[in-house]
């Protein structure tokens, strides 16, 4: 049960990059990969909601504007029918500053394996921390400069 499933979220993982500084997040692939309505909501709890491919392919967009490296590697994984959820180990390099972080993620997965819903449970005092800035600004800076 659920093996389908967890390939195609250690798909969707490896798709955000190798760790290097020239490997970047495959975004047609990670796009590819969900519904066209899904949700992402950021951190647990309290982080943002993105919904919709175009909203996901911007937030994308952003935080590669600013963050390097990525590396997702899975600890743990276990699934259903339609949920995944992996324990990880992530690494990225935000503002020139090395940001690993551990996490849980929790996806959820239509009948044709899209991506539906997706929520990172991650401490995010521990990453403003890292990074030198007050909790509020853990997000990164925005997209658009006059937002």
């Amino acid at each position: 049960m659920g093996m389908q499933q967890e390939k195609i979220i250690r798909t969707f993982c490896a798709a955000w990059g190798d760790g290097t500084a020239t490997s970047r997040p495959q975004l047609e692939t990670i796009l590819d990969m969900m519904a066209e309505d899904a949700i992402w909501q950021l951190w647990v709890p309290g982080g943002p909601v993105i919904q919709g491919k175009q909203a996901i392919r911007d937030e994308i967009t952003r935080q590669m504007s600013y963050v390097t490296h990525n590396h997702c590697v899975i600890r743990n994984i276990v699934s259903s029918d339609n949920v995944v959820m992996t324990e990880r180990d992530d690494y990225a390099v935000s503002g020139g500053k090395p940001m690993p972080h551990s996490m849980v993620a929790v996806y959820e997965l239509d009948d044709k394996g899209l991506i539906t819903a997706w929520r990172e449970y991650l401490d995010t005092a521990d990453l403003a921390k890292k990074k030198g800035v007050p909790l509020e600004q853990v997000g990164g800076p925005t997209l658009d400069a006059d937002a």
